[in-house]
C-alpha cells in the first residue's frame, strides 16, 4: 500500500508537504490580487483535485521539474474537493473551462498560458513566460 499511499494521499493528510511557495487559494478576493500581481509578474495557479491520482502525479511532476525562483513567478494552488465553487469563479473570471488538473498562467492581467494533466509542465510555463 506504500506506493498508492503517495499517490492518493488528501491535503489533510499531510499531501501538499512541498518546499515550493504556494499561496492556498481560499477565497474570490484573492483573485482580484492575481490580477494586480500580474502586472508586475507572472501568477500561476494550480488547480489540484487532491483525489486524483492524475491531479496527484501532475502535482509531483511539476514541484520535481519546478526551477524558477520567487522573483520569476508566484504561485497559487487551489484544492478543487474543498474549494470547487471558487474554481467555478476562477473559470469564470478568466474564460477558460475547468479542468482538473490544470494550470492557468496570469500575465499583465489576462490568462497567456493553459493547461491540463499530463500536458503541465515547467518547460511549457516558463516558454509562455
Amino acid at each position: 500500500m506504500g506506493l498508492f499511499d503517495n499517490l492518493f494521499k488528501s491535503t489533510a493528510e499531510g499531501e501538499n508537504t512541498s518546499k515550493m511557495n504556494w499561496v492556498a487559494l481560499t477565497e474570490e478576493i484573492q483573485l482580484d490580487d492575481i490580477i494586480s500581481i500580474s502586472a508586475s509578474k507572472p501568477v500561476l495557479i494550480f488547480k489540484h483535485s487532491t483525489s486524483c491520482g492524475i491531479s496527484r502525479m501532475a502535482l509531483k511532476n511539476f514541484e520535481r521539474d519546478f526551477d524558477l525562483t520567487e522573483t520569476d513567478i508566484e504561485l497559487y494552488y487551489l484544492d478543487l474537493l474543498s474549494y470547487r465553487t471558487l474554481s467555478n469563479a476562477v473559470a469564470a473570471k478568466f474564460g477558460i473551462s475547468h479542468q482538473s488538473p490544470q494550470v492557468l498562467l496570469i500575465k499583465n492581467e489576462e490568462v497567456i498560458y493553459d493547461d491540463s494533466h499530463y500536458s503541465i509542465t515547467i518547460e511549457a510555463v516558463k516558454k509562455a513566460i
